[in-house]
């Protein structure tokens, strides 16, 4: 195998897409894995870097043909930022990408051929995202150039709410002295953030000046997490946010995953439900339910155990419960591979990370035989993976995509399966 790189130039023609912002082509019959902005159906020259037992690995330097669907990215950073993927796409090319790599994904894995049902996408592909991870270093903010510590820094995110946008500023100031590696903000009905420091010495006064600093340039709540492992809180620790169509507050803190793409995540939340219509009355388990976000709408009719590991997800969820009245709801704190349950489950939620299902949890999903089961997936080839597993005792009775991160490779998929 060689793993120098070779200075070759090629033209290619662009066959498909691959995940990971990847497209394919072949050059003399082999495939080529071309890095960069290029789109199917375009004619490049590329650069070859690498080649591979089976494979090349190579960068566009050119476009040759344009695609049809190439337009003007909308940010000034794309291609130096390695956020962003497909901004050259128009938005209707990027869901149609991400639904060719799935279905791709689920006939090369899971051996189905599959036609897909209608994409679940929002009203505007910019501006969506309430929370943000920025690196900090050398007196800059921002995010990491592609397979790189090299910090690109930023003023303004298109991807972000203006909320998050208007505190960038702000916070770079905030920040000034302070041996940070990243900083999350989120946005809802406050602002709120979580400071990774690298600090270990043991919480002192100094914090309490950074957290007042914070609080007084319009934060309502500072995290601190310390490089001892330490966290500190400050100010209202969480923010509100509006789940299901304005009637339901869900909270969420800075050390709890909520999906960024919130306004997407009602719509999502709300197919979900109707879907799994007439459920009054069965026994609902969600099985990674963070703070709530599918467990909650669904308790109104039917008694739903929330399982999660996280114990500040937990912690919100609880809050959650408390604020809206929720009685048919309980959290369990446990990890998906230790739950345990007696009686019959007849709904079973997934949304696991990025990584899937572990074969405990599989083998415990495939004990449980729940009569349908909900699969939300942010990873294609797990979640093939996974479906294929299932697939051996229950029928996919639907698949789509959830374009909750446009301009992004990252691929969301929902699937509905119920027992032979």
């Amino acid at each position: 195998m060689k793993e120098d790189p070779i200075v070759k130039c090629l033209i290619l023609n662009v066959d498909r897409p691959a995940y990971g912002g990847l497209t394919i082509g072949r050059y003399e019959g082999k495939v080529v894995m071309i890095k960069g902005a290029a789109l199917p159906g375009e004619t490049v020259e590329a650069v070859i870097e690498q080649e591979k037992k089976d494979f090349f690995i190579a960068s566009v330097a050119k476009i040759i043909t344009p695609s049809p669907h190439r337009i003007e990215p909308g940010c000034k950073l794309f291609g130096i930022c390695g956020g962003c993927h497909l901004q050259h796409a128009s938005y209707e090319e990027q869901v149609a990408l991400k639904e060719d790599i799935l279905r791709d994904s689920l006939k090369r894995t899971a051996k189905i051929d599959i036609t897909l049902s209608r994409p679940l996408t929002g009203d505007t592909p910019w501006k969506y995202r309430h929370r943000g991870q920025f690196k900090i270093g050398s007196g800059k903010i921002g995010f990491y150039r592609e397979k790189s510590t090299d910090l690109v820094e930023i003023d303004n995110c298109p991807l972000m709410k203006e909320e998050i946008n208007r505190s960038l500023k702000v916070v770079k100031s905030l920040l000034k002295g302070i041996n940070a590696k990243e900083i999350h903000i989120s946005c809802g009905d406050s602002l709120i953030a979580l400071l990774n420091i690298s600090d270990k010495r043991r919480a002192g006064r100094r914090f309490d000046k950074i957290a007042s600093k914070f609080l007084d340039s319009g934060f309502s709540g500072l995290t601190i997490e310390t490089g001892g492992r330490e966290i500190l809180r400050y100010g209202k620790p969480y923010i509100t946010l509006n789940l299901a169509r304005n009637s339901m507050q869900y909270t969420v803190s800075a050390m709890s995953f909520f999906q960024s793409n919130f306004k997407l995540n009602q719509s999502l939340v709300r197919l979900i439900k109707e879907t799994l219509q007439p459920y009054k009355g069965k026994r609902i388990l969600d099985l990674y339910a963070g703070a709530g976000n599918f467990s909650m709408p669904l308790a109104g009719d039917s008694e739903v155990i929330a399982v999660e590991d996280n114990p500040h997800a937990v912690e919100d969820g609880m809050r959650n419960l408390e604020i809206n009245g929720i009685s048919k709801c309980r959290f369990i704190r446990s990890s998906a591979e230790d739950f345990q349950t007696s009686g019959k489950i007849n709904i079973l939620i997934l949304d696991p990370p990025r990584p899937g299902l572990t074969q405990k949890a599989i083998k415990n999903v495939l004990t449980m035989m729940p009569e349908q089961i909900v699969y939300i997936s942010c990873d294609p080839s797990t979640f093939s993976r996974d479906i294929k597993k299932l697939s051996a005792i229950y029928d996919i009775e639907s698949v789509r995509t959830v374009d909750l991160f446009p301009q992004t490779f990252h691929i969301e998929s929902l699937a509905f399966l119920r027992l032979r």
